[in-house]
């Protein structure tokens, strides 16, 4: 079982001669003469095992085996002790050693003991492989459906989690976006982290500098004291930006100096201070479009949009509706300590014709009321709001016969874009991507009623 070994002991003869022996034994052997020499070579180095000397000046093993716990979690170390020190032996393994030795020790001993951590490190490692496999297989926690849209959308956030890239989450209101950016922030190595998340569009330019960069003590007339913005207060965390699109214009030239240099200056303050938080943005509105009509920075926009992970509307998965209906009935009785209650076949009907404007947050809404009127046995029809009940979807129809009423076909398409449009909630970008047109002959077609839409043949 070959593997690599550091042996860390300010004897050179000794250390000279466990490397020797081992190296004898197939595995790959480094020394280091201290407990800080080793500390360093492992900022670059990557081994399996730490063999390591108890007493050496400066830092000790036992000192060593602490610091390899904190720095190295995965590292196992084993400690070559005098004979009969069975107290260092015991501070030993409290401070993270996994195994010890007494000295002189034989190297057959040793061996034994290397093969024996190694193969706990395989378990361990297997064990992590099949849970990260698990993980991948089951559904992301919060998200409820099979649809392929949400399918789509969750894979994506297991693709991109754990890397360092920014992400855009676009989707209309109530879909989830932050459930979306707590996902990748929990199934990221970041989740030990700070997770801190703020409204841009609910505070004034001013407040909104000074919240998430931070302040010098005198900045303003409230400044009594300095505080350090949420960027800085994130630590190796996620900051999420929530509702960017909302952001002033001097706010995004700030934000857009912050991206690019990684640091970020306090209101009042001359310093640049770094941080090291990975950053997400979210907004329901059409970027893009925003940034045609100058009401969004272009730079910002490409600066944000690393990676885009779209939220899909309910409407886009209406197979999903009963499972989320479901979903919150299972939350509201583990929250009342009552049995769940169930959706009759009249009123699952209703729900899954409704289109669901307010999305997810709409339909947590409904069901929480219907709940709240019901006789406590079930969810009927009528425990649902009259506009579910009385919702007809909207279609295009030819209503007469007579050739004098029927509509041009031009009126019929500018009839059909302006529908999408009204379904995708007013954006552009969306609305071409269905009619499989770009975003400028819409536009046309949007200030021309007579334009034609291009064919995509």
């Amino acid at each position: 079982m070959a593997g690599s070994i550091l042996i860390v002991d300010d004897e050179e003869d000794t250390a000279a001669l466990l490397c020797e022996a081992m190296q004898r034994r197939g595995y790959t052997v480094e020394t280091a003469a201290s407990g800080r020499e080793a500390l360093t070579k492992l900022r670059t180095l990557t081994v399996d095992v730490v063999i390591t000397d108890v007493q050496m000046p400066g830092m000790t093993g036992v000192e060593l085996c602490a610091a390899l716990h904190e720095r190295h979690p995965d590292l196992l170390p084993i400690v070559l002790t005098g004979i009969g020190d069975l107290d260092t032996a015991v501070a030993a393994i409290r401070a993270g050693a996994y195994d010890f030795l007494a000295k002189p020790v034989k190297t057959d001993a040793l061996e034994v003991a290397v093969r024996r951590a190694l193969e706990h490190l395989n378990v361990k490692n297997e064990v992590r492989r099949l849970r990260a496999v698990a993980d991948r297989e089951l559904p992301i926690k919060g998200f409820a459906g099979n649809s392929s849209a949400l399918r789509e959308m969750t894979d994506m956030i297991r693709r991109v989690a754990d890397s360092d890239a920014t992400v855009l989450i676009t989707g209309e209101s109530g879909t989830g976006k932050e459930l979306v950016a707590r996902s990748l922030h929990e199934l990221s190595s970041r989740k030990a982290a700070p997770f801190v998340a703020i409204n841009c569009a609910a505070m004034p330019a001013p407040l909104l500098e000074s919240e998430l960069f931070g302040h010098v003590r005198g900045a303003f007339t409230d400044a009594k004291t300095s505080r350090s913005g949420l960027f800085v207060q994130a630590g190796a965390g996620t900051i999420f930006l929530d509702e960017v699109g909302e952001m002033p214009l001097e706010m995004q030239v700030k934000l857009l100096r912050v991206l690019q240099q990684r640091t970020v200056r306090p209101v009042g303050g001359d310093t640049e201070v770094p941080f090291e938080a990975r950053v997400v943005t979210a907004t329901n509105r059409d970027l893009e479009s925003e940034v045609d009509e100058k009401r969004f920075r272009e730079d910002l926009f490409h600066r944000i949009n690393v990676v885009a992970i779209e939220v899909p509307p309910l409407r886009a998965r209406a197979g999903d509706v009963l499972l989320l209906a479901n979903h919150v009935l299972e939350k509201i009785a583990t929250r009342s300590g009552k049995p769940k209650l169930e959706v009759t076949s009249d009123a699952a009907r209703k729900l899954m014709d409704y289109n669901w404007p307010g999305n997810v947050r709409e339909l947590e809404n409904y069901i929480e009321r219907a709940v709240a009127i019901s006789d406590g046995k079930e969810i009927r029809a009528e425990h649902l709001p009259p506009k579910v009940l009385q919702y007809q979807s909207a279609r295009l129809e030819i209503t007469t016969d007579a050739p004098a009423e029927m509509i041009t076909l031009a009126e019929m398409e500018r009839r059909y874009v302006r529908q999408v449009l009204a379904s995708l909630r007013g954006n552009k970008t969306h609305t071409a991507r269905v009619l499989g047109i770009d975003r400028r002959s819409l536009y046309r077609r949007l200030e021309n009623p007579n334009a034609q839409i291009p064919s995509t043949d």
